[in-house]
């Protein structure tokens, strides 16, 4: 079982769309191991965004990221981390496919609901910073 770390970001908090996310998940036969609702603080994002550090977005990122609470889970599946993030779809909502979460509840390319690890050392990182830190 490969493990990945999902956050439902503050528009999908804010908008009701917790239950939905988790529901797609689930469908897919992720099971949550670990879940808490969380209000980032600056040095949580600033840790986890950190390849971002020096990108003209980022104090927008931050700035949003900070805005409401976050649930944060662990989710567990067979190929948990390519599954997540196809049922995510693309970061940039206006290429996500219909059906994935970006492409059906999207309206930004900030604002875009979901974050999932990329690797296996990125949810190691990220649990860490989520999960131990806290």
């Amino acid at each position: 079982m490969e493990k990945t770390l999902v956050l439902i970001k503050p528009d999908g908090v804010s908008r009701g769309l917790v239950g939905e996310i988790i529901r797609r998940y689930e469908a897919h036969m992720l099971h949550i191991s670990e879940m808490q609702l969380v209000q980032p603080t600056a040095e949580m994002l600033c840790a986890h965004y950190i390849e971002h550090v020096d990108k003209d977005f980022f104090c927008e990122l931050v700035e949003y990221m900070s805005s409401g609470p976050v649930i944060a889970l662990v989710l567990c599946g067979e190929s948990a981390i390519s599954l997540v993030r196809k049922i995510n779809g693309s970061t940039n909502f206006m290429s996500a496919e219909l059906g994935s979460i970006r492409g059906d509840f999207a309206s930004s390319i900030t604002q875009n609901l979901v974050h999932a690890s990329d690797s296996q050392s990125g949810f190691e990182r990220e649990y860490d910073i989520w999960f131990k830190s806290l």
